[in-house]
């Protein structure tokens, strides 16, 4: 992997999960919160775990291990979250700018939130984050579907046709 890869990537999944946003913001509050049988008990929470596990990984490659989520997780409705999705963003485009194409091989030695230590290539931790944050974002595209709301199309490839 290259840094231009990585940060493409990056740009990829800010703007398809922005484009996800979008879409559930124009839902009540009451269709938020609904309970649906998935990974998390509603739309909201599973928006707000993309936008946990993007802090939580950046904070891991700056060389912190928290433990706990921070309560803006389990508490903030979704204005907060795009909020705190921008400045993760933010921080995460600094702290690639500031890398180098081998800095991507460097171990990045973390503790999981049990408090189990592990080590992997940061390419290969940026592989995980944009491939996890894909992987909630079907789910979100089935949970606005059950809502009754079309969830955007966010293939890469419409990415690159959209000029991104």
């Amino acid at each position: 992997m290259r840094i231009d890869e990585a940060q493409q990537l990056f740009a990829y999944g800010y703007w398809a999960t922005a484009r996800m946003l979008s879409v559930a913001e124009a839902l009540t509050q009451d269709k938020l919160e609904t309970h649906i049988v998935s990974s998390f008990p509603s739309l909201r929470d599973t928006l707000a775990h993309i936008v946990f596990s993007e802090w939580l990984w950046l904070r891991r490659w700056l060389g912190d291990s928290p433990t706990s989520p921070p309560d803006w997780t389990s508490k903030a409705a979704l204005p907060e979250l795009k909020i705190e999705l921008a400045a993760i963003e933010a921080e995460r485009t600094a702290f690639l700018a500031r890398l180098t194409d081998a800095d991507l091989d460097q171990e990045v030695a973390y503790r999981a939130m049990d408090g189990l230590p592990f080590a992997h290539p940061l390419a290969e931790l940026i592989r995980h984050v944009v491939n996890h944050s894909t992987y909630h974002r079907g789910q979100l595209a089935t949970l606005l579907r059950q809502l009754g709301a079309t969830p955007p199309n966010t293939d890469y490839t419409r990415y690159l046709r959209e000029g991104k």
